[in-house]
C-alpha cells in the first residue's frame, strides 16, 4: 500500500477549548472519539463537541476495521444518562451526539439506555440530540424505545458495501441493517434518519453507488462517506486512498440520488460536522 497522502494528516490536538473538554471528560466517561481514534478529535474538542460512548468501553462483536476493544462487557452504570447530562450541562453544549458498543448480551441491546440518555439530557438543557445506535439485531421494540424520547436524529452505520460484510463486519447483516433504518421510517415517517459509509476496504465505484441507492431507498436522510484508516496493524489493510476530488463527485452522487446532506471527505466520520448538517436541514 502506498504512503499515507498528504490530505489526510491530522491537526495535532491543542488549545484552552480542547483542553477544557479533555478535563470534563477524563475519567468521567469514554468517548468515541478516543476509542474509535477519530482523526477529528482535536478539531471537534476545540469546537467544544464530543461523541460520547455509552455502555462501556468494550463490544460484544468483532469488527476488522474497529479499534474499540472486544470481548465481555462490565455491567451497564445505571447512573449513566445522569453523569452525561451532568457533563453537557457544564460544558453547555448546544449538540450532543451519543453511540455505544455493541451490547449484543442485553436483551435490548442497550436500547433503554440511550432512551435514558436523551431524557436526562433534554431534563438539563435544550441541545439537539443525535443518537449512533448498533442494529439490536433488528428488534423492532428496540427501535421503538429511542424513538420514544424524540432523537434528532436517529443513526445507524452501514459501514460498508454487502460483498465485504462476511470479511470486514462478520457479526453484523447488510439486509438487517437496511430493514433496521427503513423500519425507522415506517414507525415515525419525520425522525430524521442518518448512516455511515467507509471507502478504502477494497469496494468498487460502482458498490458504493448501489449502497447509497439502497439507503435512500429505506428513506436515510444524511450519509457520511470517509476514508477508512487502519487503527491497528491486526484491522483490515487500506486498500486504497480515495483522493478530495473522489470525495466530493460521491457528494454530488449523493445530493443527486436525494439525500438532504451528504458529508463526505478524506477525513468525514459519523459525527463531523453532525452539529451544521443539522443547521443546514433546519434552514431548508
Amino acid at each position: 500500500m502506498e504512503r499515507k497522502p498528504e490530505w489526510l494528516k491530522m491537526k495535532i490536538p491543542s488549545g484552552e477549548a480542547y483542553n477544557r473538554m479533555k478535563t470534563s471528560l477524563g475519567g468521567c466517561t469514554h468517548t468515541i472519539c478516543e476509542e474509535a481514534k477519530c482523526p477529528n478529535l482535536g478539531e471537534c474538542w476545540e469546537k467544544g463537541t464530543a461523541t460520547f460512548l455509552i455502555m462501556g468501553d468494550i463490544c460484544t462483536r468483532d469488527c476488522r476495521y474497529c479499534n474499540v476493544k472486544n470481548g465481555v462487557p462490565d455491567k451497564v452504570d445505571i447512573k449513566e444518562p445522569e453523569k452525561i447530562a451532568d457533563i453537557v450541562k457544564r460544558l453547555c453544549l448546544k449538540y450532543v451526539v451519543i453511540t455505544s458498543v455493541t451490547r449484543d448480551d442485553l436483551k435490548d441491546g442497550g436500547a433503554r439506555m440511550f432512551k435514558e440518555t436523551i431524557k436526562e439530557v433534554r431534563k438539563v438543557c435544550d441541545a439537539k440530540v443525535e443518537v449512533l445506535t448498533p442494529d439490536f439485531k433488528g428488534d423492532t421494540a428496540s427501535i421503538r424505545s429511542v424513538l420514544s424520547a424524540e432523537p434528532d436524529v436517529f443513526g445507524h452505520n452501514i459501514e460498508t458495501v454487502e460483498r465485504l460484510f462476511p470479511s470486514i463486519r462478520p457479526q453484523a447483516d447488510f439486509k438487517r441493517s437496511m430493514i433496521f433504518l427503513k423500519r425507522i421510517k415506517e414507525i415515525d415517517p419525520k425522525q430524521i434518519t442518518k448512516s455511515g459509509l467507509m471507502v478504502g476496504l477494497g469496494e468498487s465505484k460502482e458498490e458504493i453507488i448501489k449502497t447509497l441507492r439502497t439507503l435512500k431507498m429505506v428513506g436515510v436522510d444524511i450519509v457520511t462517506i470517509g476514508q477508512y484508516l487502519q487503527p491497528r496493524s491486526d484491522l483490515a489493510p487500506v486498500k486504497k486512498y480515495y483522493s478530495p476530488e473522489e470525495f466530493e463527485e460521491l457528494r454530488r452522487i449523493g445530493i443527486e440520488l436525494g439525500f438532504i446532506h451528504v458529508e463526505s471527505g478524506p477525513l468525514v466520520r459519523s459525527s463531523y460536522h453532525a452539529e451544521e448538517a443539522m443547521d443546514e436541514i433546519s434552514a431548508d
